[in-house]
């Protein structure tokens, strides 16, 4: 039986991105879902978890991590084999600012959270809300697909996955999901496309997870 707990919904892109790090390195792990859209992630048992309220989080034996970020960090440096980071500092940190355009410059702007607080708290209409959206995944693509021109090979680093790539996918399947148009960026699309035919990321996609929806 595993120790390796990941609190998590099947379509949280944050939660995704864990999945695809643990299944690249091997790692056997068991699921506890929250449906967001209940709002299980407020509740005051998963919140003794993660103060914050949001998935995922990651429980390894007594220990636990919050934040998608710290827990890929904590994944690497746990099992650093295969590495979903390059050795050079100069090449880690070119990947580092890939995951960060994403998880910092897109994914926060376009939660569940903020998109709720955007229709009931100002309004805005299904036509704002995608223009929003559209926006700021079409301004973070921009980047990132400049990125990959300049150092993707394979995959949106090199020629072996790494952490770009595990925030990478579940991204563009958001982008799908909301009906943007990824055509402008086709060395991004070629670099997800590779990884998203690697069995340990089908195997992380939403739709294979225990709580999706059928």
């Amino acid at each position: 039986m595993t120790n390796t707990l990941l609190y998590g919904y099947w379509r949280s892109s944050a939660a995704y991105r864990v999945r695809i790090a643990l299944n690249l390195k091997n790692v056997p792990y068991g699921q506890s879902s929250l449906n967001l859209r209940e709002g299980a992630q407020k509740s005051p048992e998963y919140m003794a978890i993660a103060p914050h309220g949001l998935v995922p989080a990651l429980q390894i034996g007594s220990d636990i991590v919050i934040e998608s970020p710290a827990i890929l960090e904590w994944i690497e440096a746990r099992w650093p084999d295969p590495p979903l980071l390059p050795f050079g500092v100069e090449e880690r940190a070119v990947v580092r600012a890939m995951a960060a355009l994403i998880g910092c410059d897109i994914h926060p702007l376009n939660n569940l959270r903020v998109l709720t607080v955007l229709r009931e708290d100002f309004g805005a209409s299904e036509e704002k809300i995608t223009a929003w959206i559209t926006r700021w995944i079409s301004e973070g693509f921009t980047a990132l697909e400049s990125l990959i021109r300049s150092h993707g090979g394979r995959y949106a680093f090199g020629d072996a996955p790494t952490l770009a790539d595990c925030y990478l996918v579940p991204q563009l399947y958001s982008a799908n999901r909301f009906g943007v148009d990824c055509s402008a960026f086709p060395r991004l699309l070629d670099a997800s496309a590779a990884a998203a035919q690697l069995p340990a990321v089908r195997a992380a996609h939403p739709d294979q997870q225990p709580d999706a929806d059928r």
